[in-house]
C-alpha cells in the first residue's frame, strides 16, 4: 500500500481565515423576504437552524481530527501493520490477541449540551472527509477517513461493535455486518473482526454520547474493548460526551490516559458571542426590523448562559410569535414571551444572573452613607451582622430595615 497515495488523498489542511471561511454555514438571506406572507416567512424562518458560525472551539476540533486522521492513516502502510493484520487473522479462530501496532492514540472531546458541539465536529468532518471514501492502488483497497457511531445506551460492547461493521457496511457497500449476525460471533470474535475492518478500511472512529459509560455496568468493558481496537489495529479514536464523562474517565488512571483531549464550556460574554448574536439578528423575518442593541446582547446572554443553541431558539421562537400574534417586531416584548412559554422547562438550568424587573426599594436616607461590604465578614463602623440582628430585636422591627442603615440594600422583583 502506498504511504503518499492515501497521504495525497487527504485535503490540505486548512488555518487561519481559510478555515474559519471554510468552516462558516451562513445561508444566503433575502431581504425582501420580509414582505412574503406569513406562511413563507415562518418556513423561511428555520434558515436561522443552518447557520454556523465557527469559534475558537471549531478551529480547534478542526486541527484535533484532522491530525489525528493522518498519524492513522499513516500507521497503514508500515511493516507493522501488515504484521498486526496476520495477527488479527489468527486471532479471530484463537481469540489470543496480541497489540503490535498499538499507540495511545484516543482522545474525548468534552462539552456542555447545546454549546454546537456536535456541529462542529460535522463540519470539521465534511471538511477533512470531501472524498468520502479514499481509493488505493497496489493493492486495492478502500479506506473511509471517519466512521461516526453512537455509544449504546446500554454501553453494550457487542452493540457499539456491530454499529461499527454496520456503517463501514453503509459506505463499502460490503457484508461485514450480515456475516457477523449469520456467524453469530461471540464478543471476542467481534473484536478481532473489527479490528481487521479498521485496519484495512477505517482512518478515524468517533464514539459519540460517551457519557452514556457513565452509568452503565458495562461502561469499563466498553473502553476496554476500544483500547483493544487501538492496539489492534493502530486508527484514532475520538470519545465525544458531556462534562459528566470526566467523572468516569477520572476514575483510574487506565481511564484517564485514554481521555486527554479537549474541553469546552459555555461561551464566555464577549466578542465571540456578541458577533454570533449580530448575525444571528440579521436573519429577521418579521415585517418591522430591529437594531440590535447592547441591552438585547446582555439579556440574550443572561437568558442563555452563552449555550449557542438556547440563543438560536429564543431569537427563532421570539420572531415565529411575532408573525403568529401579528406584532411583527423582533423587540423584547416577544423576545421575553419567547423565553416564559417556549423556554419554560429550561427556567431551572438557565437562571439569568441578573433581573430586569422595575426596583421596588425605597431610597435610602440622605444623611445614610453608601457602604457596600463583603459577604463573608460584613462591618460598618465595628457593627458587625449579630449587634444588628440584635438591635432588629430590641426594636421588633424587620432585620431587613436594620440592614440599611449601615450596608446598600436593592430590592428587586422577583
Amino acid at each position: 500500500m502506498d504511504n503518499m497515495k492515501i497521504i495525497n488523498a487527504m485535503p490540505e489542511m486548512k488555518s487561519g481565515n481559510d478555515l474559519i471561511s471554510a468552516l462558516a454555514v451562513l445561508p444566503e438571506y433575502d431581504v425582501n423576504i420580509t414582505k412574503s406572507n406569513a406562511a413563507v416567512r415562518l418556513m423561511a424562518l428555520s434558515e436561522l437552524y443552518k447557520i454556523y458560525v465557527p469559534s475558537k472551539m471549531s478551529l480547534e476540533i478542526y486541527s484535533k481530527l484532522y491530525l489525528a486522521l493522518l498519524r492513522s492513516l499513516q500507521k497503514k502502510c508500515t511493516k507493522a501493520a501488515i504484521q498486526q493484520k496476520n495477527e488479527n487473522s489468527k486471532a479471530i479462530r484463537l481469540q489470543n490477541y496480541n497489540g503490535i501496532v498499538g499507540g495511545s492514540d484516543s482522545f474525548t472531546i468534552i462539552g456542555a449540551s447545546g454549546i454546537g458541539k456536535s456541529s462542529a465536529i460535522s463540519r470539521a468532518i465534511e471538511l477533512i472527509t470531501e472524498n468520502r471514501v479514499i481509493e488505493v492502488d497496489k493493492p486495492y483497497t478502500k479506506i473511509i477517513p471517519c466512521v461516526v457511531v453512537q455509544c449504546p445506551f446500554d454501553s453494550s460492547v457487542k452493540g457499539l461493535l456491530l454499529e461499527i461493521l454496520r456503517k463501514v457496511d453503509e459506505c463499502l457497500e460490503s457484508n461485514y455486518y450480515h456475516n457477523a449476525l449469520k456467524a453469530r460471533a461471540t464478543t471476542d470474535m467481534l473484536i478481532g473482526s473489527v479490528s481487521q475492518v479498521a485496519i484495512n478500511h477505517v482512518g478515524l472512529l468517533i464514539v459519540d454520547e460517551i457519557q452514556n459509560v457513565v452509568n452503565s455496568k458495562n461502561g469499563k468493558s466498553l473502553v476496554g474493548a476500544l483500547t483493544q481496537l487501538i492496539n489492534n489495529s493502530g486508527i484514532s479514536i475520538a470519545m465525544i460526551g458531556t462534562p459528566e464523562s470526566r467523572i468516569f474517565f477520572e476514575q483510574a488512571f487506565q481511564l484517564a490516559r485514554r481521555s486527554l483531549g479537549l474541553q469546552y464550556g459555555a461561551l464566555e460574554y464577549g466578542t465571540e458571542f456578541i458577533s454570533l448574536c449580530r448575525i444571528l439578528f440579521s436573519y429577521q423575518y418579521v415585517q418591522n426590523k430591529v437594531e440590535l442593541t447592547d441591552a438585547v446582547i446582555e439579556w440574550l446572554y443572561e437568558h442563555s448562559s452563552g449555550i449557542v443553541s438556547i440563543v438560536v431558539s429564543l431569537i427563532h421562537d421570539a420572531q415565529e410569535i411575532a408573525i403568529l400574534n401579528g406584532s411583527e417586531s423582533l423587540d423584547m416584548e416577544s423576545l421575553n414571551e419567547a423565553y416564559k412559554k417556549r423556554l419554560s422547562m429550561l427556567h431551572t438550568f438557565i437562571e439569568p444572573k441578573i433581573k430586569r424587573e422595575q426596583q421596588t426599594s425605597k431610597k435610602k436616607k440622605a444623611e445614610k452613607p453608601d457602604v457596600v461590604c463583603p459577604a463573608a465578614d460584613i462591618k460598618n463602623n465595628d457593627v458587625k451582622i449579630a449587634d444588628m440582628v440584635a438591635k432588629a430585636k430590641e426594636e421588633k422591627t424587620d432585620i431587613v430595615n436594620v440592614l440599611r442603615e449601615y450596608l446598600t440594600i436593592e430590592e428587586v422583583a422577583v
